[in-house]
This record gives C-alpha cells, sequence and structure tokens, in this order.
C-alpha cells in the first residue's frame, strides 16, 4: 500500500513509524511532515489543511490510504471530499467530526443520547451577559470552554468567578480564540481522575486501544495553563477493566449508535476524554482524531498491524479484537521556552542521538525542521521522548525516559519533571489494597 499521513506533530511520527512496521506498507508520503518524519517518509511540502493540494496528490500518486493526523482539515470536510473522489482515506466526515469541532454540538448530542458528562449551559455571541449572570448563579470551581478549535488551549477551569468572568471576556470580547470562542461552554468541575480512551471505529464496530493518562498544564502539580499536552503514559492504572467495559457500554456504543441515527456515522479514532468521578466516567471531550501525545505511549503497546487496522475501518469491514504488547509506555514532551504563550523557534537541537540509541526510548519529532546539518526547533512542542518498560513497573519505565530526556538539549527547553507520577502513586495504592 502506499501511505500519505497527514500532519507534522508528534502524533504523526508515532503513527508513521508504526505503519512502516506493517508488511502491507510499501511507501509513505508525509505532508507536511517534520524533520523527525523525513526518516521514515518523503515529505510532501503540503499543508495539513490545504485539502485541493492533498487530494490531487493522493490522486496523482496512487495513495492506497490516506490517514488525518490533525482535526482542523477533519472539521473542514477532508473526508467527505476524498470520498466524492473514490480515494480511500481514515477518518470522519464533516458532520460526524462536529464532535470535536463544536462543543456546543457535542453537549448537546450527549444531552440527547443520555451519555453522562457534567452538567452544562451553552451560551452563542449575544449572550455574553446571560454567560455572565450564570457563572454568578453558579459554584465554583467552575469550567469555560472555547466551542471549536483551540488546539487544546480553549478550556479554562476558574477556581473563583473573577477567573470565569475573565475567561468569557477573553474568549467573547477579546476574541483570543477567533471564531472558537464564539460560541462557550460553561461547566460544573467534576472531580476525580482523568483518562483517554481510543476507539478505532468503522462506524459500527469498534476495538479500543489501551487506556493512556494526558498531562495538560504546562508546571508539574497540573498548574499554569492548559496546553496540548506535556505527556502521557499508559496503561492509565484507573481504567480498569471493569470501568473500561463501562465506558465502552455508557459511552462509546452509545455515541456510535447516536451518530448513525442523526445520519453521520462516526468512522476512524473516537478519542473519549474522561473523568472517572466518584458517581462513574463521564466525558469531558470528545476528539474526532488520536490525541497528542497519547498516541506516542499508546502506539508503541499495540500488537497489531495499524495499517491494517486503519485501512479495515475505512472500508467499513472492522475486525473486532485486536492484541497489545503487555508493559508500560511514558512520554515527556520538551517545549520551547514560553509555551503556551509566545515562544522562538531556529534553537539547534543537541543530544538527539544520543538519546535515541537509549534501550527502549523513541524519539518522536513535534515541532523540528532541518537547518543545513542541524536539526532545529520549530513549534512550542518540540520533541516527545517515549520510554517502553515492563508491565506493572512505570517507575522504572518514567526513570528510563528522563535520563533519556536529560540528553537533549537546546536553547530555552522546557519539560515537566512529574510526568507519570500520579499513575504511580495509583499503582502504589493498588498494591497496599491488595498486600494489606
Amino acid at each position: 500500500m502506499n501511505v500519505l499521513v497527514i500532519g507534522s506533530g508528534g502524533r504523526e511520527h508515532a503513527i508513521t513509524w508504526k505503519i512502516r512496521q506493517s508488511p502491507k506498507c510499501e511507501k509513505v508520503y508525509c505532508a507536511p511532515g517534520n524533520a523527525g518524519i523525513a526518516q521514515l517518509a518523503e515529505l510532501v511540502p503540503i499543508k495539513a489543511n490545504d485539502i485541493d493540494g492533498l487530494l490531487t496528490f493522493a490522486a496523482e500518486h496512487a495513495v492506497d490510504l490516506t490517514i488525518v493526523g490533525p482535526e482542523q482539515p477533519l472539521t473542514e470536510g477532508i473526508v467527505d471530499r476524498f470520498e466524492e473522489r473514490r480515494l480511500k482515506i481514515f477518518g470522519p466526515t464533516r458532520a460526524a467530526a462536529a464532535l470535536e469541532g463544536s462543543k456546543v454540538f457535542a453537549k448537546g448530542f450527549m444531552q440527547k443520547y443520555g451519555i453522562p458528562t457534567s452538567n452544562f449551559r451553552t451560551f452563542g455571541a449575544q449572550q455574553r451577559f446571560d454567560a455572565e449572570r450564570f457563572i454568578n448563579e453558579s459554584p465554583v470551581p467552575i469550567v469555560v470552554k472555547a466551542s471549536g478549535l483551540a488546539a487544546g488551549k480553549g478550556v479554562v477551569v476558574c477556581e473563583t468567578k473573577e477567573e470565569a468572568l475573565d475567561a468569557v471576556a477573553t474568549m467573547m470580547e477579546q476574541n483570543a480564540f477567533g471564531d472558537a470562542g464564539k460560541e462557550i461552554v460553561i461547566e460544573e468541575f467534576l472531580a476525580g481522575e482523568e483518562a483517554s480512551l481510543f476507539a478505532i471505529t468503522d462506524g459500527k464496530e469498534f476495538v479500543t486501544l489501551t487506556p493512556a493518562q494526558d498531562h495538560k498544564r504546562i508546571f508539574d502539580n497540573d498548574l499554569g495553563k492548559n496546553t496540548g499536552g506535556m505527556g502521557a503514559y499508559a496503561p492509565a492504572p484507573a481504567m480498569t477493566a471493569d470501568v473500561i467495559e463501562t465506558v465502552k457500554q455508557t459511552i462509546i456504543e452509545p455515541t456510535l449508535l447516536g451518530m448513525a441515527k442523526e445520519g453521520s456515522p462516526f468512522k476512524g479514532c473516537l478519542y473519549v476524554g474522561l473523568m472517572l468521578t466518584a458517581t462513574g466516567p463521564k466525558v469531558i471531550e470528545y476528539n474526532c482524531r488520536f490525541g497528542d501525545p497519547e498516541t506516542q505511549v499508546v502506539l508503541p503497546l499495540l500488537g497489531d498491524d495499524l495499517l491494517e487496522l486503519m485501512a479495515s475501518a475505512a472500508d467499513g469491514k472492522l475486525k473486532n479484537n485486536v492484541n497489545f504488547h503487555s508493559g508500560t509506555a511514558v512520554c515527556v514532551v520538551i517545549s520551547s521556552g514560553g509555551y503556551p504563550d509566545k515562544y522562538e523557534t531556529g534553537k539547534k537541537i543537541i543530544g538527539l542521538n544520543t538519546a535515541r540509541h537509549e534501550q527502549d526510548v523513541l524519539v518522536f519529532h513535534a515541532g523540528t525542521r532541518r537547518s543545513s546539518e542541524d536539526v532545529v526547533t520549530d513549534g512550542g512542542r518540540v520533541l516527545g521522548i517515549t520510554a517502553t518498560g515492563p508491565a506493572g513497573d512505570l517507575e522504572q519505565t518514567v526513570d528510563k525516559a528522563y535520563r533519556a530526556v536529560e540528553r537533549i538539549t537546546f536553547d530555552g527547553a522546557y519539560y515537566r519533571s512529574d510526568i507519570g507520577r500520579k499513575g504511580i502513586e495509583r499503582l502504589k495504592q493498588l498494591h497496599s489494597m491488595e498486600n494489606p
């Protein structure tokens, strides 16, 4: 198969790395890619949201399967366009991708089909004062979300009413997120532990991958602003077999059935962002594609052929069993200083080869490019350093990841030092309960 991967981040590097392992993989193109992906695929200088350019390229280069990494082209209808031309593509249609593209739609959908989520209200562009009144009448903490796409940064957890009012003003008056903030969702704060679960689906059948836990905040101890994700680990110990089964029955199955009833069957990767509350798992958010950086820990634990899995889902013929490697995986994101706010690029990265040759370590590039003989920074999140280790020993895998991280540097490099700590603590709790 000739494959086209769309995107330029760590998620796309991980996907490219995994599909290259398939015996069915003949040639991989990546548009636009990055310096790391260039070692595995032929880079194509077409932007991820240039749907016309991507369509022309896929048709002219006999691409057998196109895999869409980022959300923007999905919400803009790339799947619809490819399917009109009878070109096979992995991902949901524009209407189905509204589960991520519009939080207002997603919350209304969950309410309609009885899918557990937080209590909420939605507000349009002309309802700012209604939103402020709702905040003043609600308990805190409270969560304010831009309805549209905001690269993972459009969610503000507000400890006080003043913070919530500021968040509304930032979104609706100052247009910090552009059109994405013209509609907002204000919802109750859910207490519990977060987890992410991916379901690969052909619209009817689905398989779930290893559950992971993301770290969204920029600073240790989940402090500071939300980012696209500063690290992840898998499996998430809080996602026991019973919890996963509950999520399948109360969330994933009703979501797929509901989208089919709405006339927009969901094919591709359904990402369910969960809060494990005292009353059961609830949906924080849907994504219409693989998450980043969770993909960088989930795919190394996948024992099956990812390319075959994606192709069968795109064909509507998904097999409903999947194999996994027993083990743990940890990804630590190294970002540019200043991210998620203003940051500089073009910084020379030192130590890539040293880290890459560490045993059981993968270096996934996110925001990089080649400049003459050097690899330099080219984004807010620059690298994802993934280590794999034995099942049940998350602590050893965390240590391995950080040893590799310490071998890499560039001017202004920043990373969290506590990725996986919550998982280690949860495993210790479970062990003490089993061995009182």
